[in-house]
């Protein structure tokens, strides 16, 4: 019984009990409680792409995501009310985790999509992972400001990582040691 709960767990996340007091009190919860991980699916790619075009002057098509999905890495989307706000990637291998790509919708940006979703790929890392990496522009603030309050730290610079309009743009590297 307990393997059937764990491999739906590993599909949907979501709390029931929120949900339920949100349709009998609506005022009782906010909308970051009722986000909605779930596992990314190809039909999901029109909606991914769309967020990320919206996001990146640079951005992903879609064989990067089907390769993704090839190589059997964690993808994700969080969704409310049925529709995708943001997507989450996550390559493990030998001991390490490393963050692809979290991405919400410009119209749903601080809002703690982000937050969620981050938190969600550190729970999957845990007890799999020793470190979770990632790298982000120097110019994503926000990114920056949340990756350092979830405990990450810098560990590095990738030269010239990032395609930019004006040639290339660095990349800082990131890490959490999970215990």
């Amino acid at each position: 019984m307990r393997g059937w709960l764990d491999k739906i767990k590993s599909v949907i996340i979501y709390d029931a009990d929120k949900e339920f007091y949100a349709k009998v009190f609506p005022d009782s919860v906010q909308k970051k409680d009722l986000l909605r991980l779930r596992i990314m699916t190809h039909a999901d790619l029109p909606a991914v792409l769309e967020i990320e075009r919206k996001n990146y002057l640079f951005p992903w098509e879609e064989d990067i995501f089907t390769d993704c999905f090839k190589a059997g890495y964690g993808c994700w989307v969080c969704e409310y009310e049925k529709k995708i706000l943001g997507y989450s990637l996550l390559s493990m291998a030998v001991g390490e985790a490393h963050i692809l790509n979290i991405s919400v919708h410009p119209d749903e940006q601080k809002q703690g999509i982000g937050r969620r979703m981050l938190e969600h790929l550190i729970d999957v890392a845990r007890g799999k992972a020793e470190s979770v990496f990632l790298e982000v522009r120097p110019s994503n603030i926000h990114a920056i400001a949340l990756y350092e309050d979830m405990g990450f730290n810098e560990i590095g610079v990738r030269k010239g990582y990032y395609p930019a309009e004006n040639g290339r743009e660095d990349a800082i590297m990131l890490a959490l040691q999970l215990f």
